[in-house]
């Protein structure tokens, strides 16, 4: 009876476990952080200082390198993120990418394939990761499934609703598929956030 109240325990805590959300090691003062990604990264639809990174690196006061570059795809991303790293040695990378993938309707295996190797890619070089979701552009459309599923798999701490949450209030966008100022703004507050609660911050 004790043996099996005990297994039941050993159980219990090992799914409590699971379901936690994983964290990230705390930052210190001079770590740097690249925010890795597309249009959305780079502040398509604002000036450079309303870009979500520029945001927040003044809310964490930590260096945030804007490496969004438009119309970048997960294959493009993967050949230049090794340049990326090389250069700023992050000690974070706040990858967003899948968007364009998902406008130029490449398969979603493949996208979600390269976004694995992107990751891949950060942790081999020491630095931590935090994923997150875009949009599929279409109504009601939301992060697609491979987001959450390769967090799972790979222990990422995931940000999901961050771009969705804007990019369907049109007062915070500047054109169909990018944010204004106000909504790159909400995405930054909202990073920030989930950085603290990750224990980033």
């Amino acid at each position: 009876m004790v043996s099996r109240f005990f297994i039941a325990v050993c159980v219990s805590l090992l799914l409590a476990a699971c379901d936690r959300a994983p964290t990230l090691p705390k930052l210190s003062p001079h770590d740097v952080i690249v925010a890795f990604g597309d249009s959305l990264t780079h502040g398509t639809g604002a000036s450079e200082t309303s870009a979500y990174p520029a945001v927040l690196a003044s809310l964490t006061s930590r260096t945030v390198i804007n490496a969004g570059v438009p119309g970048d795809t997960t294959t493009s991303g993967l050949q230049r993120l090794p340049a990326v790293l090389a250069e700023y040695r992050p000690r974070l990378v706040l990858l967003c990418l899948g968007g364009n993938d998902m406008l130029r309707k490449l398969p979603e295996a493949s996208t979600e394939s390269n976004l694995r190797l992107l990751v891949q890619t950060i942790r081999a070089s020491g630095a931590n990761v935090v994923l997150i979701g875009v949009p599929a552009p279409k109504l009601f459309g939301g992060a697609p499934d491979f987001y959450t599923r390769i967090a799972e798999d790979m222990q990422l701490p995931l940000e999901r609703d961050a771009f969705n949450e804007v990019l369907k209030d049109h007062r915070l966008k500047s054109d169909p598929i990018h944010a204004n100022a106000a909504g790159y703004r909400q995405v930054a507050e909202r990073m920030a956030e989930f950085l603290k609660e990750a224990g980033a911050l």
